[in-house]
């Protein structure tokens, strides 16, 4: 059957970059906890944080589950019949990618369209190739 994955170079190559790009925004989520503690610790009592820690939060989930969907996109690369579980990964890290975007908006940032096509380009891409695994 591996013959067939008409989508295995998408499914692979994009996600070695989420597995890259999840372990990089992990690294980023943890420096960011480490920054928004601080700038809490000097702070006066008025200003809340909570927003900025949700953020991180969000970052973090969303950074590790980037990192699962694509050790699962290089593992199921050549196998159609996964191909399913591949476009609801990709699927999952592209809506997170759009919730991480509200969440920085709501945090009094401006909406910022680049980042937030750059977030999903690498997701769609691996539902292409699983969708092409699908088909294949």
């Amino acid at each position: 059957m591996e013959q067939n994955a008409k989508g295995a170079g998408f499914l692979k190559v994009t996600g070695i970059l989420m597995i890259i790009g999840g372990i990089i925004g992990i690294i980023v989520s943890i420096i960011a906890f480490i920054g928004v503690a601080a700038l809490e610790a000097m702070a006066s009592d008025e200003v809340n944080f909570g927003i900025y820690y949700v953020a991180c939060i969000m970052a973090l989930v969303g950074s590790a589950l980037q990192l699962v969907a694509g050790i699962i996109g290089v593992i199921n690369a050549k196998k159609p019949e996964k191909a399913m579980t591949c476009i609801v990964w990709g699927a999952i890290v592209a809506v997170l990618s759009v919730l991480s975007n509200v969440i920085f908006m709501l945090s009094g940032a401006q909406f910022n369209a680049t980042s937030l096509l750059v977030g999903l380009v690498v997701p769609v891409l691996f539902i292409v190739g699983g969708v092409k695994n699908r088909q294949g």
